[in-house]
């Protein structure tokens, strides 16, 4: 719902605050007070055309703000909203009309364009007279319309479309082309022989190759270097000979001969025996090591060979050995999906028929309800038409098209002689104004803000207290309502009531709007009732008004 709306330099409003609340408001005034410029600040938040020519004159621009709260649930699908502002999150819209260039619009201070502020907008408010923004006037509106009306269940036709489109989904990706799928085959086919014929050992094979063949390619080398560093650490090998190179082992001997036994030298002894052990073992490791290296010319050539093919592979299918059996894994789903394909395609081919056969007897059911429907809807439609002071009104509502039957269409016959016209075509606003009420009457759902502008034209007497009483069923749905309205059995029935009136000077013509107190309220129904505020008689009248009104809503 709007709490609080915000016009400066829009039309002959100079500067205008209202605060708003929930239930009715109506909004009165002389004729040309600027009363339906409200409606417009509105509709210009809702997205509606900006037109220049709402500058006032001798301003720059024209600026509109609106803070509205939309409650945390959301409207629901029957159109129960929660308390307004209880638990709800506000946001604020903003609309700047310039007097030359485009306008600017704001969601939250966030620069929007208007498309996104009237996506916003028809959650928001409905506007119904005069201007544009009528949700209901919507091919897709009128079609929702009615199926709620019908209680016209939709699921069991959206489950069958489902189902065909996850079926056709499942046929294309089999292949539908029988020589792509034949081209597919012979590729898959050769893929998994290519990777199984490898027979990889697993993720870390080409790791624990390379180690092997590095050390068959340098084998001489290794043995070599192994039986050198025995030789430096044992001594092994050196000879008796003069020449003898003294080795680590004898070096540490020595050392430990001449400390062996000194007490100063306690701990360098201990750790001198630990270092004579040590190269003891390290000397017979190296000795085992390099004795167990072999030349093998043969092997080096199978080894490398055989790297060379698992980097062919991981050019092919991956960057890593556990890519390529990944890949593996998947290559043989899918060939043996294609290679299921016949099972598959007729499998499918029969839910398909089944899944088109559901959606044509959903789609008969619907279309039967709607035409079963529609007669019955525009029938209440009519009656509270009759309510409206439109007793000669005639209402269709047309439902066309192959089954299910989406053509739905809401016509109307204002006057008799006149054939029943598509709602868009109505051409008095008042006349238009009252059906979409009457549409509102007759269905719940509907945005939690609605304005009737031009909703009392040509009416009076009691046709005026029902359009009033109308008005204020639909307040206790509940809606925010506004209406802009010249007839006080129809203002009596707001919770509230804004007096908008212009003020003149020699230089320029301002509108202000306010909210009015109860005895102030008397005193303007007086002034709707009799052109006289001041009359005694009309006051009675008025305070008579607003009493039966409120009577009539509490009961």
């Amino acid at each position: 719902m709007i709490l609080e709306l915000a016009v400066r330099d829009l039309g002959v409003i100079a500067e205008l605050r209202l605060v708003l609340g929930p239930g009715m408001t109506a909004l009165t005034g002389e004729t040309g007070a600027g009363k339906t410029l409200v409606v417009d600040a509105i509709e210009l938040l809702v997205g509606g055309r900006a037109d220049p020519v709402l500058v006032r004159v001798g301003a720059d621009e024209a600026w509109v703000e609106g803070r509205f709260v939309v409650n945390a649930g959301g409207a629901t699908a029957d159109g129960d909203h929660g308390g307004a502002g209880e638990g709800g999150n506000e946001i604020v819209l903003a609309r700047t009309i310039p007097r030359s260039g485009r306008s600017r619009a704001y969601i939250d201070g966030r620069l929007a364009t208007a498309g996104e502020l009237a996506a916003l907008g028809a959650e928001l408010v409905d506007l119904h007279g005069q201007h544009a923004h009528q949700s209901l006037l919507h091919a897709a509106a009128q079609r929702e319309a009615l199926d709620r009306f019908g209680h016209v269940d939709l699921a069991p036709l959206q489950t069958a479309r489902h189902d065909i489109r996850t079926i056709l989904v499942e046929l294309a990706a089999m292949g539908g082309d029988e020589r792509a799928r034949a081209r597919e085959l012979d590729l898959l086919r050769y893929q998994v022989s290519d990777i199984a014929a490898a027979a990889i050992a697993g993720p870390d094979e080409d790791a624990e190759l390379e180690r092997l063949e590095d050390a068959l390619a340098d084998a001489t080398a290794h043995r070599e270097a192994a039986s050198g560093a025995v030789m430096l650490l044992s001594g092994d090998g050196a000879g008796d000979g003069p020449d003898a190179a003294a080795s680590a082992a004898d070096a540490v001997g020595s050392a430990l001969a001449l400390v062996a036994g000194r007490t100063p030298f306690g701990g360098a002894e201990t750790r001198l025996r630990a270092l004579a052990a040590e190269l003891s073992d390290v000397a017979g490791e190296l000795r085992a090591a390099g004795e167990a290296i072999d030349e093998d010319p043969e092997r080096l050539t199978q080894v490398r060979e055989r790297r060379q093919l698992l980097h062919d592979l991981r050019r092919k299918y991956g960057e890593t050995l556990a890519d390529v059996l990944a890949e593996g894994d998947r290559l043989r789903a899918r060939l043996a999906e294609l290679e299921d394909h016949d099972r598959r395609a007729a499998e499918l081919d029969a839910r398909l028929t089944a899944a088109r056969a559901a959606e044509a007897e959903a789609a008969a059911k619907i279309a039967a309800a709607r035409r079963e429907a529609a007669p019955l809807l525009a029938a209440e439609v009519q009656s509270h038409l009759a309510e409206l002071a439109l007793p000669k009104a005639q209402v269709e509502v047309v439902v066309g098209g192959d089954d299910p039957a989406d053509d739905v269409e809401l016509r109307l016959a204002a006057n008799p002689g006149t054939p029943p016209l598509p709602l868009a075509k109505v051409a008095s606003g008042g006349e238009l104004a009252r059906t979409m009420l009457a549409l509102r009457l007759v269905l719940s759902a509907a945005p939690p803000t609605l304005v009737f502008d031009e909703v009392d034209a040509g009416i009076g007497g009691a046709a005026a207290v029902a359009v009033g009483r109308s008005l204020a069923r639909l307040a206790d749905q509940p809606h925010q309502v506004l209406v802009v309205t010249h007839l006080p059995q129809v203002a009596a029935y707001a919770d509230a009531q804004v007096r908008v009136a212009k003020q003149s000077d020699e230089s320029t013509t301002v509108a202000r709007a306010s909210v009015l107190d109860h005895p102030e309220r008397v005193i303007e129904l007086s002034r709707m009732l009799s052109g006289q505020p001041d009359s005694d008689a009309a006051r009675v009248h008025a305070a008579e008004l607003l009493a039966t009104a409120a009577g009539e809503r509490r009961s």
